[in-house]
């Protein structure tokens, strides 16, 4: 066991607490600044958990196998592919979807009007997880360059965009943002 290894969680808390696979487990966590409190299965995907029970249906699940990058969202200010995330591991975590990168309600995100000015997207299904790694990569890198873009990119699979419209929007993104810091 965890306890007995001295083993810890991924906060270098105490380790996750066993779990009793036909009960039902209290977790709590932040989804995009605000407390929520739930009951999850063991196995229970961190997907299913913010679409189903939460009901913040931005994270789509496209490949179930964490390949395609759709279901990424940001937890404790790194990426996750929540269809390979129990809900039970998010315990205590801080959860950002792509719900929460719209500055105020009916608008959007910098990074979400340059998607939308070089239709940067298609059919849509691929863009939360898509903007979830970029707007990350452009918060935590602001000088960001195409090389970078596309390696932040390199997790995702798009079938509509040909990516380079992805791009184009990201690269003029990040522009806009640097010369808001600049500004600031």
């Amino acid at each position: 066991s965890c306890a007995a290894t001295g083993a810890q969680n991924h906060k270098g808390g105490p380790p996750m607490r066993r779990l009793i696979a036909d009960q039902t487990h209290s977790i709590s966590l932040k989804l995009n600044g605000k407390p929520v409190h739930a009951e999850a299965e063991p196995r229970m995907l961190l997907s299913d958990f913010i679409r189903h029970v939460l009901g913040a249906k931005g994270t789509h699940v496209g490949c179930e196998h964490g390949v395609c990058g759709a279901c990424t969202v940001r937890m404790d200010d790194g990426l996750a592919r929540s269809c390979l995330t129990l809900a039970v591991q998010a315990d205590g975590a801080e959860i950002e979807t792509v719900e929460h990168l719209a500055p105020a309600p009916g608008s959007l995100s910098v990074l979400q009007n340059s998607f939308r000015r070089h239709h940067a997207l298609q059919c849509g299904f691929c863009t939360a997880g898509i903007l979830m790694s970029l707007d990350t990569l452009l918060h935590d890198h602001p000088e960001a360059g195409e090389t970078e873009i596309r390696d932040a990119l390199a997790g995702h699979l798009c079938r509509c965009t040909g990516y380079e419209p992805i791009v184009t929007a990201a690269m003029e993104a990040a522009k806009i943002l640097q010369k808001e810091r600049l500004n600031a």
